[in-house]
């Protein structure tokens, strides 16, 4: 027969009255919250006792309440504070009797050691479980129990008599007794109202603060003051006594593991204590509860110098919060006897004799709260997400709030639950212990569980020597190892995604891949036998050759080798001319094990360095060295290429040398093999300082021109005689490999011949290297006449990444060298594994820039392959895309206006900047000349003015450069990195670490030197989002539908299942939705901001007056760098504006105080908003 609740209610009713214990007494009401009073329920059910719960307004959904048989609510809302509300004594009371209660359990904190709630609660008729109310008095004044215990002959810390009223009192103690002293409160606990007081600290600042503390926490600012000893032990002993006299004692407990006095581990019995000392405080504890006729549970607490001396400091009339782990080592229910006691059992009858008490083994406890470590244990409110507890074996949790769904708030003690685990030994508790807090999973609020584990594993702590300050003495343990929380970090952006679609910048539409990649199979070419890349080594490659021998012998050995090898720029360049860079880590690692095997006769992988280094931070939210890491280690067989821009390193202009020195280390010690370095500008001091960081970090030197325009055209100021002169300085100053460079593809066949042909007569050892772009279809052509006329290695791409702005295709060239020059790759093994190559080129059709074919008009604009498509996503994001021949047109306008530069990374950009300012600004030649004085060029081209850059060939076009950098720039007239300071590595380290944490190793540091900005928002959007690397991209890149499922391989062996179940309507309150999810069978849900509602549309006023200050074009305002009111010169900075990759500063036009600014960080403008006007 099924029961309703009511009948189910009174069927365990009349259960509990058929087995009751106490006989009448059985309905017992808790005056607390949390954890306490479940675990005081817990017991009580089991003595088959009714129990009532209290709550206050805002706990009204806490667990505590719905663990009880009967809950009430104190007062009305808003009547009484959270805190207040559980201090009310009458209230509580009258709840009690209204229900027919019998016994009240304070339990710890708020109440238990209020004499008159004891006191009221027995004239009301209820058994008080606790000491009588004369007996707390007696105890629970620290100055009575002091007094107490000079009574007893128990040693005391020297210190007042009394409690002291005044600064003067606590002044002359110290000149009678010394430093340090710590004041007190006399009433209470917790570490509340203490303060250490040492030589040199204000004491009347201690002593105010201490009386105020006390007075706020426990209602007396009485307060005494004592000796504070050095590097103590606190043992506290427990105490049970019945009404009849009887005292006993559970043994002791080590609770010396504080934080400002508060308790944060406890062991029981204590570890490392003597067998004499420890029967000397258990003695002297057990005759103070029979001198002050004590009652029920209760503690006496001591410290324990170094000497091993103890003294008495004061006894809690009440229930421990570590009462748990004295349970477990001896078995005894200490509320169970607390409960009996109190109706009136003696401890006779409750079987607890002093020599029947025993200890068995070691527990220990840790307190888990919703404290930050990392932020001075501030305690975190929020919703919990997600909570997994542990448990198994000898692992014991007491907990309150901690359940998913369950709300934090300020209003309490920031504990969620208490673990106690037990074990033969202290040591095996302890690892059992680290065991437990490992298996706990807590999500949506920040937990103290990382600084147990340090805590945990600390040496100390190991052997059992820990002192009360010992937290605040070891700094070390802050150096934790923070959850990762994942899962919930990926839901968040997949949830962001779902509902404001993709955040990459660069994307039209959606991939056109919708299943995931097919991995193909590769054959052995010879007996067409399928090749297991998973498990067979991969084969021997050149990368042996350089591991074995060294690159001087590495580089004789590739020149000695009869034919041309080849270079793959897919990993790179190719995805960087064809996508915008945006290929992402997974798509290389899942690739990365069978070319290993099909191209283990290249030369090289280039696969990192260039535009890839910042992208992968600023568009794809990944760190280019987790990618360099784990391609190496996939790929143990090919030489790995990267490109270094010089003194630049990979960032745009010149930075220290040292630092300089520092990436290239890291990037050698990393993975990459083979450096490819240039100048932008072909300035040999500029290219030495890269060639000179790699010769000392080991790595080998590919020392490269960079070639522009078409040197067979008749007056170029490029020709010939200019490249072999710049091949003989190269040569001069000690290269493993020359590399030629040809960004734009303007290497014609007969140009590649000729080059290459007089490069070979001249250095027959040297070993040459040539790299070009496919963008006016002569790429194969070109490689083709390369190889013959003598080149070493080539660059290539893979089929379906090749052609156009990219390298010419792999295949083609093999079919051109076929039977002529060998190559050492397998044209089989090639073809197949292209077959993944075309799936990515549908995964990422969404950057595609649309080119339908070669761009012979490359011969004229000169626009590098890898520019060329970037620049028309630059384009089309500043509202320039329909203007896209005039920039052409305007690029070859702003060469010349510069000077006709080598256009290479990061010249181009210079180039490519300007055409885009001059575009946006309809700017002519003329124009540009006209007002170089007043217009606030982009950053980049200011920068390349400077001199920043270097000094291009044939020097800087005047009068250009003084106009444009009149009193803003100091033109430089050597190489730049000699007028930076070095970098202080150790200093960035540090704010680093202060900003981001303590696990910031070299390759963050050197990360930041390159590009600081996009390094802190690539931190930020890492510590929002976790690591989303490992995310596949069309889950990335494209929402997911209610219903699908997707699989993410965090890492190795842990995969998180996830399905979308539903999106929730918009709240027109917050603006938000819940996105509900399935994540290993269970729900989670996350709360998105809709940034598709309520978008304010900003109409600004455009500038028109000589005086007003416009935005040279359409971007963010990343900086306001002037204030209304404040006073500018002509030239001074206002602001600062992004653009994509570029910045400029916008400059006050003339003399005068600024007017009222009418943007702020963040804001959007267009070309020519009002910024602000310079008022006379």
């Amino acid at each position: 027969m099924s029961l309703g609740a009511g009948g189910e209610t009174a069927r365990i009713n009349q259960m509990r009255r058929d087995s009751t214990v106490l006989g009448p007494m059985n309905k017992i009401l808790v005056a607390n919250r949390g954890e306490i009073p479940i675990r005081i329920f817990r017991t009580a059910h089991e003595l088959s006792m009714q129990t009532v719960a209290i709550y206050s307004h805002e706990d009204r959904l806490s667990m505590h309440r719905l663990k009880a048989d009967e809950s009430y609510v104190i007062g009305k809302k808003g009547q009484f504070s959270p805190v207040q509300a559980y201090l009310q004594i009458d209230e509580i009371i009258k709840i009690a009797k209204a229900h027919n209660v019998n016994m009240i359990h304070p339990g710890y904190g708020f109440l238990s050691e209020n004499s008159e709630f004891a006191r009221k609660v027995e004239e009301n008729g209820i058994a008080w479980i606790g000491p009588t109310h004369t007996t707390i008095d007696a105890v629970g004044d620290k100055v009575s129990a002091r007094t107490l215990a000079i009574e007893n002959n128990v040693p005391v810390v020297p210190g007042t008599t009394g409690p002291i009223d005044s600064v003067e009192e606590a002044t002359k103690f110290v000149e009678k007794y010394g430093y340090p002293v710590i004041i007190k409160a006399a009433f209470g606990g917790g570490g509340r109202g203490m303060r250490v007081v040492r030589e040199g600290d204000d004491i009347a600042d201690a002593f105010n603060r201490a009386t105020s503390e006390a007075k706020t926490a426990f209602g007396n600012g009485t307060c005494f003051i004592e000796r504070f000893l050095d590097k103590p032990k606190h043992i506290e002993v427990q105490l049970l006594a019945d009404s009849y006299g009887n005292v006993i004692h559970l043994f002791e407990r080590d609770c010396s593991v504080q934080r400002r006095h508060q308790k944060v581990v406890e062991i029981a019995p204590a570890k490392n204590l003597p067998k004499n000392v420890r029967d000397a405080i258990l003695t002297d504890a057990v005759k103070l509860a029979r001198s002050a006729n004590y009652r029920n549970a209760g503690t006496a607490e001591f410290l324990v110098d170094e000497q091993n001396r103890h003294y008495f400091i004061e006894i809690n009339p009440r229930i421990q919060v570590e009462h748990t782990i004295t349970e477990e080592i001896t078995g005894v229910d200490i509320v169970a006897a607390q409960i009996q006691i109190a109706a009136g059992a003696s401890l006779q009858q409750l079987g607890l004799l002093q020599d029947k008490i025993t200890t068995r083994g070691f527990a220990i406890q840790c307190r888990i709260t919703t404290e930050d470590p990392a932020k001075s244990f501030q305690p975190d409110t929020g919703k919990i997400e997600v909570y997994r507890s542990a448990g198994g074996n000898g692992v014991r949790l007491d907990g309150g709030n901690g359940f998913a769904g369950s709300i934090i708030s300020p209003h309490y003690d920031s504990m969620l639950v208490k673990c106690s685990c037990s074990g033969s030994t202290y040591e095996i508790a302890r690892r059992k212990m680290l065991r437990a807090l490992i298996e706990f999973r807590i999500r949506g609020v920040k937990t103290n569980i990382p600084f147990l584990l340090a805590l945990l594993t600390d040496e100390t702590f190991i052997n059992g020597n820990c002192w009360t300050t010992f937290i605040d003495d070891t700094p070390s343990l802050f150096q934790m190892i923070s959850s990762q929380n994942r899962a919930t970090k990926m839901l968040s952006y997949l949830a962001d995604l779902v509902v404001n679609g993709s955040s990459i910048k660069g994307q039209v539409g959606e991939p056109k891949l919708t299943e995931e990649a097919l991995i193909p199979t590769i054959h052995d070419p010879a007996t067409g036998i399928p090749i297991d890349v998973d498990t067979t080594p991969a084969p021997r490659g050149w990368r042996q050759v350089l591991l074995e021998e060294g690159p001087v012998e590495f580089a004789k050995k590739v020149r000695a080798f009869n034919g041309t090898l080849l270079t793959d720029t897919t990993w790179r360049d190719a995805h960087q001319s064809l996508l915008a860079t945006r290929v992402r880590t997974i798509d290389l690692v899942n690739i990365a094990p069978t070319t290993a095997h099909a191209l283990n006769g290249l030369f090289s992988l280039e696969c990192w360095g260039g535009a890839t280094f910042d992208v992968a931070m600023r568009f794809l939210y990944e760190d280019p060295w987790a990618r360099l890491r784990q391609l190496r280690k996939l790929v143990p067989n090919i030489p790995f290429q990267m490109l270094l821009r010089g003194a630049n390193g990979v960032a745009y202009s010149s930075l220290p040398d040292n630092a300089i020195d520092q990436f290239v280390k890291q990037a050698k010690d990393n993975g990459v093999d083979i450096f490819r370095v240039f100048d932008a500008l072909n300035d040999l001091d500029q290219l030495k300082v890269g060639v000179d960081a790699v010769k000392k970090a080991g790595g080998v030197v590919e020392a490269t021109v960079c070639y522009s325009g078409d040197m067979l055209r008749p007056g170029k100021k490029y020709n010939l005689e200019y490249y072999l002169k710049v091949v003989d300085d190269i040569v001069n100053m000690g290269t493993h490999f020359l590399g030629i460079k040809d960004m734009a593809g303007t290497l014609k066949p007969k140009a590649a011949k000729i080059l290459i042909s007089r490069i070979r007569a001249k250095y027959p050892d040297l070993p040459i290297h040539v790299h070009t772009h496919d963008s006016a279809g002569t790429g194969v052509a070109s490689m083709t006449e390369a190889a013959k006329a003598g080149a070493d290695v080539v660059d290539a791409a893979s089929n379906s990444m090749s052609g156009m702005t990219s390298q010419p295709s792999i295949s083609a060239i093999l079919a051109s060298l076929e039977s002529e020059i060998e190559t050492g790759l397998e044209e089989s093994l090639v073809r197949e594994l292209d077959n993944y190559w075309a799936q990515m080129r549908l995964l990422y059709s969404c950057f595609e820039a649309d080119l339908k074919g070669p761009d012979p008009e490359v011969y004229q604009h000169e626009i590098p392959g890898g520019q060329l498509t970037n620049l028309i996503f630059q384009a089309q994001q500043l509202g320039l895309g329909s203007r896209w021949v005039q920039t052409k047109e305007t690029y070859k306008i702003a060469n010349q206006l510069l000077g006709d530069l080598v256009k290479v990374t990061p010249t181009s950009k210079v180039v490519g900047d300007l055409a885009q300012f001059m575009v946006s600004n309809n700017l002519t030649a003329e124009d540009v000349h006209k007002l170089a004085a007043e217009l606030d060029f982009p950053d980049s081209v200011l920068d390349f003015m400077e001199g920043l850059m270097g000094t291009p060939y044939g020097g800087f076009p005047e009068p250009l450069r003084s106009n444009m950098l009149g009193n803003k720039r100091i033109k430089l007239n050597s190489r730049p990195g000699l007028t930076l300071p070095p970098v202080d590595f150790e200093a960035i380290k540090q704010d680093l670490t202060s900003r981001f944490g303590s696990n910031i190793g070299e390759t963050d540091i050197a990360s930041y030197i390159m590009y600081p900005k996009v390094y802190e928002d690539f931190r930020k959007l890492i510590d929002k989002y976790g690591d989303l690397s490992v995310l596949p991209t069309r889950f990335f890149l494209k929402p997911c539908k209610i219903g699908q499922e997707l699989s993410v391989d965090i890492e190795q062996g842990k995969t998180l299942i996830i399905k979308l179940l539903a999106v929730g309507e918009i709240s027109q309150l917050t603006g938000t939705r819940e996105v509900f999810f399935e994540l290993n069978g269970e729900m989670r849900s996350v709360t998105v901001d809709d940034k598709t509602v309520s978008v304010e549309t900003k109409t600004r006023p455009k500038a028109s007056q000589p005086n007003e200050v416009g935005a040279p074009m359409a971007g963010v305002v990343i900086e306001v760098r002037s204030q209304e009111n404040s006073e500018v010169k002509k030239g001074d900075p206002i602001a600062v504006l992004s653009a994509m990759k570029m910045e400029m500063v916008i400059s006050a036009p003339v003399s005068g105080v600024v007017g009222p600014v009418l943007i702020k960080e963040g804001d959007s403008v267009d070309a020519n908003d009002l910024i602000t006007s310079i008022l006379k």
